[in-house]
């Protein structure tokens, strides 16, 4: 049984003094000082905290003040690298090792890890499931083991991933060590799962409410041509603000990329299929405020740590309550009001229906069946938003209706104003626009100088409450939330020259970028079309490369655009029928947008170049390419 028992707060530590120092802050969250207290003495803990709720925090600060190593367990690499970065940025040792971390790098960072020199240290749970991995851990003073995203351990789950089973064996590797699991977005049965799976030992489990009552959700049924016109009048009314807009498909998110550009709305690209220096290029404009808008698939938003967006607009409906709401959620995380807006169309459940029905194992249909019919009532049935959110979630709110969302009367202010006069939301910060401005391009500067990522430098709360304090000395910046003592020793002299020069300064001027070009559908080379004889001539790749005087990886990826461009069937005999089921089911899990996802949840022994055939085949099917 899950206990929610209050942690005894008499443990001899003192949590303000690095909370103030560190971190900057002041007070903490709801329910963070009664988890960190738990931790600290030496329990297990579930904790079910919406995102922004601070769940990091609960395993930082008990490392820094145990003075021992936690071993966070993180699916995102990206997610560990900012992490990292902010923790040293405060003063804080810690490290990651996974596979973007060179050789040299990895040695010398374990062995610093086994002379205790980190407080922190990020690992994959791929990382963790070898044995050279917990052998070398258990010569690490381990103190905590704190697994973020812990709903992927699941198989109930939305975003159920089989690396994740592996973390059972933590109890028996480790039977001392305390585990710490957390996630924002997981079911009363999938929190029984994450206790059954893990073995947790009487845990202290934590859930706050469900309910995010600044967050205001209109959900409509519409086509294609209204949709896009709500789309944009949506933006109208947001103009100047931070948006992330969800798409479907690659197609679709480059298709809304030209058509924001085209009624001159600065607008950038997310997914898969895009180089990773230019995701990370285009997701830093938008993180620093250079783009106010983003239009990704669900590979955007993982770990991102922004504060500030007021809008995230889903152009499709999504798989699962839990990913909706996990999505729309990375909207008013500072507390402010902020609109989730669902414009789904009839094809949308079309295309959920498809990738279902592909589906070989009956189990994971029948769970699919299930998410499919629980999100599409909640786009349907005439039951306030929020409320819904909490019942399927196991929550029983004590009111029935909200306020705050189309059912219960709630309209965004531009679906009937005139564009020319749509008004602007009445926001509680009052921060001088100019000098926030002024400041944003402060960080930009000083983040491009340490090379580091903008809201690391600083975030978007912290240049709000500087614009509103103004402060003029190095105490004074103290004050300012979010700017413990390592921050104010970084960039006090910076910060303190550039607020005392604002007055003579002209507030700064800059555009933004223009948003890449749309990427092209992969136009396979001319050459490649001599091989469709031989394709249905049945020959393999091997031979075609033989007769050709090419490699065979040039052939798949010929094959791979004509099969995209549906200019060939599904070459048979070039995938065995079981494999080409299963990279098909993990496919319908993962989506379509990245090879790496689907390997990942494949046995070993499948190789890229069989993927990408079977994956190029749904992308023809599906007009994904």
């Amino acid at each position: 049984m899950i206990r929610m028992e209050p942690a005894p707060a008499e443990l001899g530590f003192d949590l303000m003094e690095p909370l103030r120092r560190h971190w900057g802050y002041e007070e903490f969250r709801p329910l963070q000082e009664s988890i960190i207290r738990s931790i600290l003495a030496g329990s297990d803990v579930a904790a079910v905290m919406p995102t922004g709720g601070g769940k990091s925090l609960c395993y930082q600060l008990p490392a820094v003040v145990a003075g021992n190593t936690a071993v966070v367990i993180s699916p995102l690499i990206a997610l560990m690298h900012d992490q990292v970065a902010q923790l040293s940025l405060m003063g804080i040792p810690a490290a990651a090792v996974h596979s973007g971390v060179a050789s040299n790098e990895q040695r010398d960072t374990m062995e610093r890890a086994r002379l205790g020199e980190y407080r922190l240290l990020y690992l994959s749970p791929e990382r963790l499931a070898r044995q050279h991995t917990v052998d070398w851990l258990k010569e690490v003073p381990v103190g905590l083991f704190a697994i973020d995203e812990a709903h992927c351990i699941s198989e109930w789950g939305h975003e159920f991933r089989p690396e994740y089973r592996q973390l059972g064996r933590l109890r028996q590797e480790f039977p001392d060590i305390p585990i710490a699991a957390f996630t924002a977005s997981a079911t009363r049965m999938v929190r029984h799962d994450i206790l059954r799976q893990l073995q947790l030992r009487s845990p202290q489990a934590y859930i706050r409410s469900f309910y995010r009552r600044n967050l205001r959700y209109y959900v409509r049924l519409c086509d294609t041509k209204t949709q896009r016109a709500l789309l944009l009048r949506a933006l109208a009314a947001h103009a100047g603000e931070n948006v992330i807009i969800y798409a479907p498909t690659i197609a679709e998110v480059e298709d809304t990329v030209e058509l924001l550009r085209q009624n001159g709305i600065a607008a950038l690209p997310y997914h898969g299929q895009m180089e990773a220096a230019l995701r990370k290029r285009n997701q830093e404009a938008w993180m620093s405020e250079e783009v106010p808008v983003m239009v990704g698939t669900i590979a955007f938003g993982l770990g991102i740590n922004k504060a500030s967006v007021r809008a995230v607009i889903h152009l499709s409906l999504p798989k699962s309550i839990e990913q909706y709401y996990q999505e729309a959620g990375r909207a008013g995380r500072d507390g402010e009001p902020a609109e989730c807006i669902l414009l789904w169309r009839k094809q949308d459940a079309v295309l959920l229906r498809f990738f279902i029905e592909k589906l070989e194992d009956k189990a994971e249909q029948d769970r699919s069946w299930r998410r499919y019919r629980e999100i599409r009532a909640f786009a349907e049935n005439e039951v306030c938003r929020h409320r819904q959110f909490c019942s399927h979630f196991g929550e029983t709110p004590k009111w029935d209706q909200c306020g705050h969302c189309d059912i219960c009367g709630w309209k965004p202010a531009w679906l009937e104003a005139d564009r020319a006069s749509l008004p602007l939301e009445p926001h509680t910060i009052e921060a001088d626009a100019a000098l926030l401005a002024y400041l944003r391009e402060w960080r930009r500067a000083m983040a491009s100088e340490l090379a580091i990522a903008a809201f690391i430098v600083l975030p978007d709360a912290s240049l709000a409450d500087l614009a509103r304090k103004k402060p003029r000395t190095r105490e004074e910046l103290r004050n300012v939330l979010g700017i413990g003592e390592r921050k104010a020793e970084m960039y006090g002299a910076s910060l303190l020259e550039a607020l005392a020069n604002y007055s003579s300064a002209a507030p700064p001027s800059f555009a933004p970028p223009q948003p890449a070009p749309p990427r092209e559908r992969k136009r396979t080379p001319e050459a490649a079309f001599t091989v469709i004889g031989l394709l249905r001539d049945g020959l393999g790749a091997e031979e075609i490369a033989r007769r050709k005087g090419l490699k065979p990886g040039t052939i798949y990826s010929w094959v791979e655009g004509l099969l995209e461009e549906r200019k060939v069937s599904f070459p048979e005999g070039w995938v065995d029928p079981e494999r080409r089921r299963q990279i098909e089911a993990a496919a319908a899990q993962t989506g379509l947008e990245r090879l790496r996802p689907i390997k990942d949840a494949l046995p070993e022994d499948f190789t890229y170049d069989e993927i990408r055939i079977v994956v190029a085949h749904l992308r023809g099917l599906q007009g994904v390419a």
